[in-house]
């Protein structure tokens, strides 16, 4: 054993690795946790998670997705694992992975890219969003974050577009063309990984056109005058938004959010609509937007940016409408109003506005100035890391971190764990239900 060599062996642990990003942090957690003396286990569900794992301890599950849940449960049980650690929780093989955790006794580990990005990664205890143990009560955060120091807020890690494309390529290609070495794979994604590089061909293409229009329109907003909101598009295969949401679909969020616009909004307000930076442009979103606003009347109204400055765009605004999206965390720091309306870690009393969204168009509140310093203190110290996902010095600072916290037990630490989860998962309902659109 190298590292540490005064850990009692009774501590030890069994880590399980399951899909993780289309990176090497996973391997590189694994190799700091076995330096420690900890046994680090993975099961690969197709050719991309062998090539991003390279490493020893690894099981191949070729087997159908039916067979799944009673698979991974007798290999927890066999190999007594303690610990699963995995990237997308509510992905179909890693929801059946928890439950079969859950029933054993196993700890589940959440890796996420960070809600304090750019160069943060997430590690949290027990889940995210709806299933996360963070504080959702206003005094656990105070009391938690009292004495924590403010977090360096400058970029340490930077990863190019193309590293990040690259490392993409590597994982779903293989998959693809090598599909038949595990033939009763699914994959969790909305689009086919051919299609979704078809369509960020194209948006490279006109990039730059997109974005001079983009700047333009943001310096047209801020200079007008008038008050405007500004709601970010999510992915629509984000599962944030799927699973942790009223919503079935962006497209579904998009018209409920202009109807509520429409007949509560003040008539001279307008409302910029932005695309997130990773839509692959396979979704029209502009003419999704164009129809909606044209059919509630306030085609006039509505800007729809397909690019430029999030931050810049926030600035000017007179508040941020979000389903779930970090962008809402990003206007919290800037001292915006932000109107949640899915579940999200940061939906809290005192920082976001807990009006009906109707309301919140004529009279938006603005979050509590030390509530919002002690959620990003917190954050920082309990379940945030520096590093990334797409650059060797991004992903050894943010694996060495994530390891030291999973073997020091100190994830969610210190404050931030409560259990059971404070939150509920939304249901899904029509909007005029969830927020008294008519």
């Amino acid at each position: 054993m190298t590292g540490d060599t005064t850990i009692n062996r009774s501590t030890l642990r069994t880590f399980l690795f399951l899909q993780g990003p289309s990176s090497s942090i996973f391997a590189k957690i694994a190799n700091r946790l076995e330096a420690l003396g900890h046994t680090c286990l993975r099961i690969n569900l197709n050719v991309g998670d062998q090539i991003f794992w390279r490493r020893r301890g690894a099981f191949n599950y070729r087997g159908s997705m039916s067979g799944w849940p009673a698979f991974v449960e007798a290999f927890i049980r066999r190999h007594a694992v303690s610990d699963l650690v995995l990237l997308g929780e509510e992905r179909p093989y890693h929801q059946a992975a928890i439950a079969a955790a859950r029933r054993t006794g196993a700890a589940v580990f959440i890796v996420e890219m960070g809600y304090l990005r750019p160069d943060w990664l997430t590690l949290e205890r027990g889940g995210m969003s709806s299933n996360s143990h963070f504080p959702a009560e206003p005094d656990q955060i105070l009391s938690a974050a009292a004495g924590l120091p403010e977090p360096d807020w400058r970029r340490r890690y930077e990863q190019s577009f193309l590293a990040e494309a690259s490392c993409d390529l590597l994982y779903n290609l293989p998959n693809v063309f090598l599909w038949f070495l595990f033939p009763g794979y699914r994959r969790h994604g909305i689009f086919h990984p051919l299609a979704e590089y078809g369509g960020w061909l194209l948006r490279l293409a006109t990039q730059r056109r997109q974005q001079r229009a983009a700047d333009a329109l943001i310096r047209s907003l801020a200079s007008a005058g008038s008050d405007y909101f500004v709601y970010p598009l999510q992915l629509e295969t984000d599962y944030q938004l799927r699973a942790h949401s009223p919503f079935n679909s962006q497209k579904e969020a998009i018209r409920a959010i202009l109807a509520s616009f429409a007949y509560h909004a003040p008539a001279g307000s307008k409302l910029a609509i932005k695309t997130h930076p990773l839509d692959n442009g396979l979704i029209r979103w502009r003419k999704i937007v164009a129809e909606a606003a044209g059919k509630t009347g306030i085609a006039d109204r509505v800007a729809f940016l397909d690019g430029g400055n999030l931050d810049a765009l926030v600035q000017g605004s007179a508040g941020v409408v979000t389903v779930n999206s970090t962008a809402g965390l990003h206007a919290l720091k800037q001292g915006k109003p932000v109107k949640v309306l899915g579940s999200a870690v940061f939906d809290i009393a005192g920082l976001t506005d807990q009006q009906p969204l109707d309301t919140f168009w004529q009279a938006p509140q603005r979050p509590d100035a030390a509530l919002s310093a002690a959620l990003f203190r917190l954050m920082a110290a309990a379940i945030q890391v520096r590093g990334n996902f797409y650059s060797s010095a991004g992903t050894s600072a943010g694996a060495n971190a994530i390891a030291e916290r999973l073997h020091q037990g100190t994830v969610n630490e210190p404050g931030a764990f409560v259990d059971p989860p404070p939150r509920r998962k939304p249901a899904k309902s029509a909007p005029s239900a969830a927020f008294g659109i008519r």
